[in-house]
């Protein structure tokens, strides 16, 4: 990026632009948030309508997953090829369709499918919102900024488990998945007509009329208009994975993809099976489901509490105190079964878990220059989904095999204390 255009994004104040282009990624992250949660919370509707056990939901669960693996990898890189704006969109349509038809699967395989097919389009969304919103934000306060964008994740979780819990009893699982799909296709007039492109985009890809779309967000953002555009950067491959593991990027991206396999691993683990690990703890169906509700409460809170000392004390320290705090709070969950206070420990759970997991997207935003930026977060979640494929399915096993909540929760306490661990000693020189 050019070192005014740089300028005007670090000294200036925030325009229409950059908070209209936030509160947009907001909202695409928000429903990004109630699609992938409400498997979770039509779990045990499922569960009991069809007669299935833990295993094949685990099964289900982890094919969502699978697909938010695949968009990660392969999909969302393109973004620094065809732009911000185009792989959101297409993130939308592939999210919509995939909700919406999950209502119509007839049996466990087309429930697979469609959770696959919704789990690509959700894999791409977070790298890309994560990505513009870091290349429309200073440098200063990007790590905020980055993190209160997926903070909308947890809030659409909330909004969903909030309708679950009125619309399952009464109208049946199918119609959550109704409601999602026509709530998410809402996004893609949204994105179209009301989201920018990414400036640096068009700065070093040269798309046709570049200097004349420039210009018009310089303008918007109150800046002087560019005579020209800069040389254009040479030719990479279509997803230039290999830069991430050279030089001085190998060591702290080895780190990171660490860091977010465990950190995947114990969140996943919980998503999935909070609300029918909640009604084994003795909690009615309805509770339990609040219970997810409460957890991403919490998630919220966390996200944006990290955002903020994180802006204060470094990325490094403050994720890697969050994340023991919760490998700790984890390893004691099982004392707290049956007790008054279950819902608060659901809560200060996803305050620490989601707080910690989404100050490594940050991370990742910022270890990473703009011109792979996408595909450097890509990888990043990337590594992070195979340790959420990993997670519900080994714990749809060992609920399986009979394994208390407390010994399941003791269990997941190890990956996120290996996440803590891995962030406070990344060796990345750009992050602190």
């Amino acid at each position: 990026m050019t070192q005014s255009v740089k300028a005007l994004l670090d000294e200036g104040k925030l325009s229409l632009l950059q908070i209209g282009t936030i509160l947009v990624c907001w909202y695409m992250n928000m429903l990004d948030g109630m699609d992938v949660l409400v498997i979770s919370y039509t779990a045990p509707a499922i569960s009991k309508a069809w007669e299935i056990g833990p295993e094949a939901l685990g099964v289900v669960f982890s094919a969502g997953l699978f697909g938010m693996t695949i968009g990660t990898l392969l999909i969302a890189p393109y973004a620094d090829k065809i732009g911000r704006k185009n792989m959101i969109l297409l993130s939308a349509v592939m999210m919509g369709f995939g909700i919406y038809m999950t209502a119509y699967a007839p049996d466990i395989n087309s429930l697979m499918i469609y959770r696959f097919v919704s789990g690509l389009g959700i894999g791409c969304m977070l790298a890309s919102t994560a990505a513009l919103t870091a290349e429309y934000t200073s440098d200063k306060n990007r790590d905020f900024w980055v993190s209160f964008v997926i903070s909308g994740y947890p809030i659409g979780a909330v909004i969903s488990g909030l309708v679950a819990a009125k619309v399952i009893p009464n109208e049946g699982w199918e119609a959550m998945f109704l409601y999602a799909g026509i709530a998410s296709m809402t996004a893609i007039p949204l994105v179209i007509f009301f989201l920018s492109e990414s400036i640096h985009f068009y700065l070093t890809t040269h798309p046709k009329n570049a200097l004349e779309k420039v210009n018009k967000i310089i303008a918007k953002l109150g800046g002087n208009a560019l005579t020209e555009l800069p040389e254009k950067p040479a030719k990479q491959a279509a997803i230039p994975v290999d830069k991430l593991l050279k030089g001085k990027y190998k060591k702290p991206t080895i780190e990171l993809w660490i860091a977010l396999f465990m950190a995947f691993a114990a969140l996943y683990f919980m998503t999935s099976w909070i609300p029918k690990l909640a009604t084994e703890a003795g909690l009615s169906l309805e509770l339990a489901i609040y219970a997810g509700t409460v957890f991403n409460v919490g998630a919220f809170f966390g996200i944006v509490t990290q955002g903020y000392f994180s802006s204060k004390y470094g990325l490094k320290k403050t994720i890697g105190v969050i994340l023991i705090f919760t490998a700790v709070l984890m390893s004691c969950f099982g004392f707290f079964v049956g007790s008054d206070i279950i819902l608060f420990v659901f809560g200060m759970l996803g305050f620490g878990i989601q707080g910690g997991f989404v100050g490594l997207y940050a991370f990742a935003a910022r270890m990473y220059p703009s011109e792979f930026k996408t595909t450097g977060i890509g990888w990043s979640m990337g590594s992070g989904r195979m340790g959420a494929i990993f997670g519900p399915m080994l714990a749809g096993v060992f609920i399986g095999m009979g394994l208390s909540i407390g010994a399941n929760f003791l269990i997941f306490a190890i990956p996120a204390l290996i996440a803590g661990i891995m962030t406070w000693i990344n060796s990345s020189e750009d992050v602190s």
